[in-house]
Order: structure tokens, then C-alpha cells, then sequence
């Protein structure tokens, strides 16, 4: 296939105002190491709503293409890019999915073994698009594969539109669920948010043997979801007040609270009630918060309850594929389907965000090559 010269693509110019679709430059040429690829669906994260309003704690570099969790068919291949990260031959017409770039230098690439911590990263839909190799988003007809990303082939069994979860959601998931460590078969999880992390957090908490899953959030629509991915008891956060809970997380512990606790919400408050909900010398995992909000919080619960906590963020590459085969194996009997909600065209990009804002949305797909 022949490279284009141009591709459409949704910018985002100012933080608050409307994305526009414009035309940005392909590269010419393609780095050793680099992939060009055809994007085939980019599914809407969160973040890309956080991004768009200017309420991330992380540098933008406007003007920027959004959308970060892609599934992009190779149309062409640089000079020794021919593997990809997990020792597979890569051929043009794979579909791969790809991580932000780190530069495998620095001490937390090499010494802590953290490259999602990498101080030289550089991160799709934060970079200008002004500047080479200006295709850095997911919101786009093309993508930008750079040669210090990795990337992994899409299983044959495992459709695009599933595919792109692993993208993000779900490789965040999937690290967060090797930092926290063994789940045992006695364990009570408590995973709050019934988004697309929360939901997919139920399910693996579910696989990976937890004796009983509690999942907090809502609307009833996703904790319904949420309880066809394997939740025991779902908590409303609309139907009932942080006492009501916590009450209820103590009934169904014997009065112990959350043996291990995952904050998936992306809502700062959520600390708090975590902290409360997660038993004494339990396990905290912050994996959901992402934004500039503060709250007021007692520090020395930490130490009265002697709670290990823990954050995460991100991944690293073995996770993306972790998640491409958790879905390759379970999605006979976790329903990830159901999470894909409406599909959008660039023209219809900024609908697809109102939609995720308010809450319409579970995960949103965005493709390129559609009509609107």
C-alpha cells in the first residue's frame, strides 16, 4: 500500500473547546524500528475526556491528536521492525497494538525494571502533532508506531474492536493486578468504579480465584455489567451513602473489611472511603486516579491499620499482551462485548466524548474509516 501524504485526524487545539478534524502530515520516511499502520477502531478512555478538559496532572503538548487506545493493521514496516515484542514475525496486514515509547536507559527502565516510569518516555496524544512524527494519537486514519514503543500482534481469535481494551484499560488493569500480588481463594476483593477498569478488574478478580468480589460505582447499568463479569454484591454510590457501605462491606467480611481493595474510580473522594473499606493490614491498590483533585485524608490510618498501599500506572508491554490473552482465553464466558457501547466516525468524535462524560458511554469506538 502506498503511504499517503496526509491523514484526518480529531485535534484538540485548546483545552475545553471542540476537537477538530484536520489534515497532519504522514511522515515521509520511517525510522529503523518504526511501523506505519492503519488504524483500524480507537476505543474512548476516560482520560481522553480528562485530557480534552485540561484536568490531567500531566503535561499536554497542544495541539494534539487524542484517542490512545488503537488497533492499527501494518501497511509498512521500517528497517528491523519486522519482530515485535513478544519474539513474533511481523508482516504487513498484522494488527498490532502498541505502548508509549521508553528509552530503555535510564534507571527505571533498567534497574527498578519500570519502564512505564521511564523520566524520558514519550506518550501517544501528548505529543504535537506539529512535530515529527506527528501521527501520536489513536483519533486518527494513521499511526505512528515509534521504534522504541512495543508492539504486539493481535491473536487471530481476539476481534479489533476487543482488542483496543488492551490498549489501555486493560493492560492498567493487568499491572495492577501483578503489583498487588497473589489472590487468595478466602480473599473478599473490593474494586471500586464500575467503569471500564472496574468492570474488567471484577472479572479477572473473579478468574484469579477471589472468594467474593464487592464492586462499588455506578449507574445500575454498569453494576448490572458488573455482575455479569463476576461481582458477588455491588454497591451503589447513588443509592446509598459511604456509612451504607461500608456497613455492608462488613457484613459480608465478618466485620473485617476488603482484604484487598482497587480503586478504579478516577474520583479523588474515593481514597477516603477506600482506606475505611479495606481491612487492617489489607492490601490498597490506587490504580484510578489520574486527576489534579485533592482531598483532605488522616495518615496515620495507614499505620493504625498497617494497610499496604500501592500505586500503579500504566504498563509495560508484557502487560498489553497479558490482556490481548486473558481475552483471547475468557471471552467465551466474560461478556466484553457488552462494554462496547456506540460507534463514531472522526466527524462525530466530539458526540462519542460528550457521551463519555456524562456518563452514556461504557467504552465508545471510534473508527477512522467510517462515514461520520
Amino acid at each position: 500500500m502506498k503511504r499517503p501524504e496526509y491523514a484526518k485526524a480529531a485535534v484538540l487545539r485548546e483545552f475545553g473547546q471542540p476537537l477538530a478534524v484536520e489534515e497532519v502530515q504522514v511522515p515521509r520516511e520511517l525510522e529503523a524500528g518504526a511501523l506505519l499502520v492503519k488504524i483500524e477502531v480507537c476505543s474512548v478512555c476516560g482520560t481522553d475526556v480528562h485530557l480534552a478538559h485540561g484536568a490531567l496532572a500531566i503535561k499536554v503538548n497542544l495541539p494534539v491528536i487524542l484517542g490512545h487506545e488503537m488497533v492499527g493493521r501494518v501497511i509498512e514496516i521500517g528497517p528491523h521492525a519486522n519482530i515485535d515484542s513478544m519474539g513474533q514475525q511481523v508482516k504487513v496486514g498484522d494488527r498490532v497494538i502498541w505502548a508509549h515509547s521508553y528509552c530503555g536507559h535510564c534507571f527505571q527502565c533498567t534497574q527498578a525494571k519500570q519502564p512505564y516510569l521511564c523520566i524520558n518516555k514519550r506518550m501517544y496524544m501528548y505529543e504535537s502533532m506539529e512535530k515529527h512524527p506527528f501521527l501520536m494519537g489513536g483519533f486518527a486514519e494513521y499511526g505512528y508506531v515509534l521504534p522504541t514503543s512495543g508492539r504486539v500482534k493481535v491473536p487471530d481469535d481476539v476481534d479489533s474492536t476487543l482488542a483496543s481494551l488492551s490498549s489501555c484499560a486493560f493492560r492498567s488493569v493487568m499491572n495492577a493486578f501483578d503489583q498487588i500480588g497473589d489472590i487468595s481463594p478466602s480473599d473478599t476483593v473490593v474494586i471500586q468504579g464500575a467503569g471500564p477498569l472496574g468492570i474488567l478488574a471484577t472479572g479477572v478478580a473473579r478468574i484469579r480465584g477471589a472468594n467474593k468480589v464487592i464492586t462499588v460505582g455506578a449507574p445500575e447499568q454498569r453494576l448490572s455489567l458488573a455482575t455479569d463479569f463476576g461481582a458477588d454484591e455491588v454497591l451503589s454510590v447513588t443509592g446509598m451513602d459511604a456509612a451504607a457501605r461500608l456497613e455492608r462491606v462488613r457484613e459480608l467480611t465478618q466485620g473485617r473489611g476488603g482484604d484487598i481493595v482497587f480503586d478504579f474510580s478516577g474520583v479523588p473522594g474515593a481514597f477516603a472511603e477506600g482506606m475505611d473499606l479495606v481491612r487492617s493490614g489489607g492490601r490498597y491498590m490506587v490504580a484510578g486516579q489520574t486527576s489534579k483533585g485533592k482531598i483532605e485524608f488522616q495518615p496515620s490510618l495507614i499505620t493504625l491499620k498497617n494497610v499496604h498501599l500501592q500505586g500503579s500506572i500504566s504498563a509495560d508491554i508484557s502487560h498489553y499482551h497479558k490482556a490481548l490473552q486473558f481475552i483471547s482465553r475468557h471471552q467465551s464466558s466474560l461478556p466484553f462485548g457488552r462494554m462496547l457501547t456506540n460507534r463514531y466516525g472522526l466527524g462525530t468524535i466530539n458526540e462519542a466524548l460528550a457521551g463519555m462524560s456524562a456518563g452514556h458511554e461504557i467504552k465508545p469506538l471510534v473508527l477512522p474509516w467510517g462515514d461520520n
